[in-house]
């Protein structure tokens, strides 16, 4: 009987992808070795490079995905991309299971006239520029920036609420890890307006009120909510009064609703409810956005009225949601942006796939909070656990051969040494400079910081 550690390959070392990781080498039924493998050079995913940099708090879930990557039996190998470097075929073949949490990378589209226009971004292209992420085209986003005095954002998730905020606070963010080029582009910006618009109720809203009540914390902005968003409604009273969460949001909103408080304050947000985008307004680069007012029926449907009007701006925010992206070689739900699954078992033409897993958003959709995925990666791998106890794993005769397939293939793979290197050099630029940190944005800084020690050592 073969008596070797099973061993693992994790795909994504976001919280799902190290939750994975914990979980199989925090259990003691059976001896498991882990490859956490993340087509970046750094690991963390959204940690690093989704939630806000000035949400210092939750960035600082960092520390303990750290702490756990460091466990001896988890190794990690970054700057690996699977399809590209490694196709899944060839990656089954040299590990024993595979669980893939690569996540939903690219963002839903509203599907309106004028949606390409110059100034019109996603909100995974703003987040991904001022998080620095190494893989975004700057000059679409600074461009977009530049001439805007007034913004549209689509949405009253906490994404967009993340982009609103950080517009509204564009020239006091110092304290926070971001890129210097992104710090000067956002204190040179001239946004003083900047509109969050929802198509639903305020009851209907997805943000979290934590997130809400940061919105009326910031110096020089002034928040704005229409009386008339917050009329009785069957459908909506019904919301408030069955959901603690839903009524604190709403709390927070009548408090700002028709409030003189802040006026004279140099910025203002606006959350504008039961307004949808129709097209997006320019010839050479976004002028403005013509909306129109919407309604909900008796039974909670929503409708136009006919009602529209132009919002002036020169930068729209689409932020409307993610959706996942297929990798070559899985099976894939285009039309939920899934893997198909069983309780996190590929499904295959109609049958669990042994040996193959997936958690997190690519198992689930983009739903839940960054904890959500440490129980949906534990039901994953109670599941692999389970495959492997009844011998339905399909054993490979070599275990430890990946590295030396991407090293033959002359892929440069990062590993958590290299981590701890880019780590203490991001430390120390911020340090130079008066602040924490200074996230390092390109492959080739991050790339120069490991050579540069290696170097010196």
């Amino acid at each position: 009987m073969d008596q070797r550690p099973l061993r693992v390959a994790v795909v994504g070392s976001g919280p799902s992808g190290i939750y994975a990781a914990e979980a199989l080498t925090r259990q003691s039924d059976v001896a498991v070795e882990v490859d956490v493998l993340d087509r970046l050079p750094t690991p963390f995913g959204l940690v690093r490079y989704g939630v806000a940099p000035d949400h210092l708090s939750i960035r600082g879930i960092r520390e303990t995905l750290w702490r756990l990557l460091r466990n001896p039996s988890v190794r990690f190998l970054g700057n690996v991309e699977i399809g590209a470097d490694v196709s899944t075929d060839e990656l089954r073949r040299h590990v024993d299971a595979v669980v893939y949490t690569f996540g939903a990378a690219r963002d839903r589209r509203l599907g309106i006239p004028g949606e390409d226009l110059p100034g019109s971004l996603a909100a995974t292209d703003f987040v991904a520029w001022y998080c620095g992420h190494p893989d975004v085209i700057r000059g679409p986003v600074e461009e977009a920036l530049r001439p805007a005095r007034s913004a549209v954002v689509v949405g009253v998730g906490n994404v967009a609420l993340d982009v609103g905020r950080v517009l509204a606070r564009c020239g006091a963010l110092d304290h926070t890890d971001m890129p210097e080029h992104v710090l000067s582009a956002l204190g040179g910006c001239p946004v003083r307006d900047i509109h969050l618009l929802g198509r639903r109720a305020p009851a209907h809203a997805a943000f979290t009120t934590k997130e809400l009540r940061e919105l009326g914390k910031i110096d020089g902005v002034s928040v704005h909510v229409d009386p008339a968003d917050l009329a009785a409604h069957p459908v909506t009273d019904a919301l408030v009064a069955s959901d603690r969460a839903v009524a604190r949001n709403v709390d927070v909103l009548r408090g700002w609703a028709g409030s003189p408080d802040g006026i004279g304050n140099p910025t203002s947000v606006h959350l504008r409810f039961f307004t949808r985008p129709v097209e997006i307004l320019g010839t050479d680069r976004v002028e403005g956005v013509l909306v129109e007012r919407t309604a909900l029926t008796p039974d909670g449907r929503v409708v136009g009225t006919g009602e529209q009007a132009v919002i002036e701006a020169q930068l729209v925010v689409r932020s409307v949601g993610y959706r996942g992206v297929p990798l070559p070689g899985l099976p894939f739900d285009a039309s939920a942006g899934v893997v198909p699954h069983e309780r996190g078992r590929v499904v295959r033409d109609g049958a669990p796939a042994p040996g193959e897993y997936v958690a997190g958003w690519i198992k689930r959709g983009p739903t839940g909070v960054i904890g959500t995925n440490k129980s949906d990666a534990h039901e994953t791998i109670e599941t692999l656990l389970a495959d492997a106890a009844a011998g339905r794993l399909l054993r490979t005769e070599s275990p430890d051969s990946l590295t030396t397939l991407l090293a033959d293939r002359g892929v440069r793979v990062f590993t958590l040494e290299d981590w701890r290197t880019i780590d203490a050099a991001e430390i120390a630029l911020g340090e130079s400079r008066g602040r924490t940190r200074t996230t390092l944005a390109t492959r080739a800084e991050l790339l120069d910081a490991v050579d540069s020690h290696q170097r010196i050592c």
